[in-house]
């Protein structure tokens, strides 16, 4: 008893409880961190997390989603392609049917583009490339186009159009090929411009009249005939009275005799002159 009451002793016993409490304690907060450190790799499985701090399912939707618009985009750009692709097949097919001639300079001043018409009107089988004045080198202005104190060649005529100036219109010339022989054209020639006014380049308009200057001559021509025939007849008709009156106040036979034979020659004459313009005329028909 005495022991035990003596105070080192209850020390010591105070100590080795405070220990054991201590040790237990311990031992309690080594199995708790355990319990979490394993716990702690488990959750990282079940939600894993990528280098840059998101959760990897969220940058799969985010690549998902990516992939989506890249497919979007690419089909877009594919329609985009088809459609371009159908109006340069349709506006080709327009070209190739047009009966006039149309080419397209780019702003170096050369053909990029021709139709079969502008071709077979102009004798190459391929101007791609070429300039005005050698496209044109056999072709000549006509004079009531060039006029007096206009444009001395063909080139210079067409020089505000191919610099994006202004429009030329009616510009006719003369244009000799080996296979049409000499056609008269008509050109119109205009600037094309992009959206920010720049020159895209110049489409040439070419129709051929040569079928139309043909009839105008021809007609210039029949206008010529008649003028000269009507001018004959009516001397041929003043003759005729002349005599007439003559014959009606003679009374000497051999005179009378006279003045008729003058009048049936006169007459035979007028005859020969409306057939001959009669059959001009219907040929003339007929070939046109």
């Amino acid at each position: 008893m005495n022991l035990l009451m003596n105070p080192m002793v209850l020390r010591m016993g105070l100590l080795l409880l405070a220990g054991g409490a201590a040790f237990v304690f311990g031992a309690f907060l080594i199995h708790r961190l355990r319990k979490d450190l394993v716990a702690e790799p488990e959750s990282l499985n079940k939600v894993p997390i990528s280098s840059d701090g998101l959760p990897v399912h969220a940058y799969h939707a985010v690549i998902q989603q990516l992939k989506q618009q890249k497919h979007e985009l690419s089909a877009q750009q594919l329609a985009d392609r088809r459609r371009a692709k159908a109006s340069d097949t349709l506006s080709a097919t327009v070209l190739a049917n047009l009966s006039c001639g149309v080419l397209f300079f780019n702003p170096s001043r050369l053909v990029r583009q021709a139709n079969s018409a502008a071709r077979k009107l102009l004798g190459f089988a391929s101007p791609i490339g070429m300039s005005v004045a050698e496209l044109f080198r056999s072709a000549t202005m006509r004079p009531e186009t060039s006029g007096a104190g206009g444009p001395t060649s063909i080139e210079e005529a067409l020089a505000p159009a191919l610099s994006g100036e202004l429009a030329v219109h009616g510009l006719v010339i003369e244009c000799a090929t080996r296979e049409s022989g000499n056609l008269v054209l008509e050109v119109t020639a205009s600037p094309v411009f992009a959206e920010d006014a720049s020159l895209l380049g110049t489409t040439f308009l070419i129709n051929d009249k040569t079928e139309i200057e043909r009839i105008r001559q021809e007609g210039q021509l029949h206008q010529e005939i008649s003028s000269e025939m009507a001018l004959g007849l009516r001397n041929s008709l003043t003759t005729i009275a002349g005599y007439a009156q003559q014959l009606a106040q003679t009374r000497d036979p051999e005179l009378a005799r006279q003045l008729a034979d003058d009048i049936a020659s006169e007459a035979a004459r007028l005859d020969r002159t409306t057939v001959r313009f009669l059959a001009g005329a219907k040929t003339a028909a007929a070939g046109s």
